[in-house]
């Protein structure tokens, strides 16, 4: 059995990765690199129960308990680290807290915690880039392939129900069964499939470089900007990176994953809020200025599983702000189900395709 996975984020690299672990020949198309959007600019915040009482909980905790494992499993080093997360927000001018000494000592003063809200054994982080690297070199190694190139076809038989293979540049890799993994860029295979619709919502972010000075805290913080409240997000990484996000929008998805940038008034923004958080957080510390689009749908349930009407043709994405979280658990239940005809551990029934309304392909608009 041959699978062709079209895209290499995380959710393509996980799926390779326990795919082959089933003795499934795997190809992976990728346009461009490994890790080329969200799957290398996200956060890589993960939370063992923060999705319960959802349809996620399930497909979250299982993925939880694989990322704790995967490091030992495969040898792999993508900075894997327990964290303590905490909730809080950045005292206003008018405040009287405003002076006062934060109860960690690597913010500045008038950054007030509330809540502990995550522990050592409920939350962690990954390096998002380094895991999706790891992860398909794991899948290559125990004999995936990776091609460059772009998808623009899906091949049926004469029919029009069994997928034969995918089309790119012109060729065509012949294949038993096909999975659309390509993030916000799934919506392009509306095209060829009765797929529904997959919006991007598009992210912010400032990466610093903060050596050791900064401790596994993980924070979750209101802070105002602008006449407004901000949700602004911190996650310290374990090579010496801290990750801060906030002023998320709705801007046109660009047909190249490449060519997404971030809005710079965005990220003067970003800036300002986060020399106001800490010291460390200086302008010549910064180490990347960036953003990337989270691949959403109309529930904001992911969509994993077969497309209605066809044999072979498989989808995975939409997984929103939890994509580098619930990845593995993802291509472990896709991988049973391909190879096996069902997913064991997880249940799939949630985020069936076939539970929404197919996009009307006409009202794609390239850009």
């Amino acid at each position: 059995m041959r699978v062709v996975i079209c895209g290499g984020g995380v959710i393509g690299a996980c799926t390779a990765y326990f795919l082959r672990r089933h003795g499934v020949d795997v190809i992976v198309v990728e346009r461009t690199e490994v890790a080329a959007a969200a799957s290398g600019k996200a956060g890589g915040f993960l939370a063992r129960d923060w999705c319960a009482a959802t349809p996620l909980d399930a497909l979250a905790r299982r993925s939880f308990a694989l990322h704790a494992q995967l490091p030992e499993r495969i040898a792999g080093d993508w900075g894997y680290r327990p964290m303590t997360a905490y909730s809080g927000y950045v005292a206003p001018d008018d405040d009287a807290r405003r002076t006062t000494r934060s109860k960690l000592d690597w913010l500045s003063n008038g950054v007030v915690i509330t809540q502990r809200i995550g522990t050592a054994a409920t939350t962690a982080i990954v390096h998002p880039r380094k895991f999706t690297s790891g992860m398909m070199n794991a899948a290559l190694a125990n004999g995936a392939e990776l091609r460059s190139g772009r998808v623009t076809g899906i091949v049926r038989d004469a029919d029009g129900m069994k997928v034969k293979g995918v089309e790119v540049g012109g060729d065509v890799i012949d294949a038993d069964a096909v999975v659309i993994a390509m993030g916000p860029w799934s919506l392009l295979a509306a095209q060829w499939m009765s797929l529904p619709a997959v919006y991007g919502q598009r992210s912010p972010s400032i990466v610093y470089d903060t050596g050791a000075d900064v401790p596994a805290d993980a924070l979750f913080l209101e802070c105002e900007s602008e006449g407004g409240t901000v949700s602004i997000e911190v996650f310290p990484r374990a090579d010496g990176s801290t990750h801060v996000t906030a002023l998320s929008d709705i801007a046109p998805l660009p047909l190249d994953p490449a060519a997404v940038t971030p809005d710079r008034e965005a990220i003067a923004r970003l800036q300002i809020m986060c020399e106001r958080l800490s010291p460390l957080f200086r302008p010549d510390r910064i180490i990347a200025q960036q953003a990337c689009f989270r691949p959403v749908t109309e529930d904001g349930l992911p969509l994993i599983g077969l497309i209605p009407q066809s044999e072979g043709l498989y989808v995975a994405t939409g997984h929103n702000v939890w994509g580098i979280l619930n990845a593995p658990a993802t291509g472990e239940a896709l991988a049973q189900l391909i190879a096996d005809g069902v997913a064991r551990e997880v249940s799939l029934a949630p985020f069936a395709p076939g539970r929404l309304a197919p996009l009307d392909p006409s009202l794609l608009q390239a850009r």
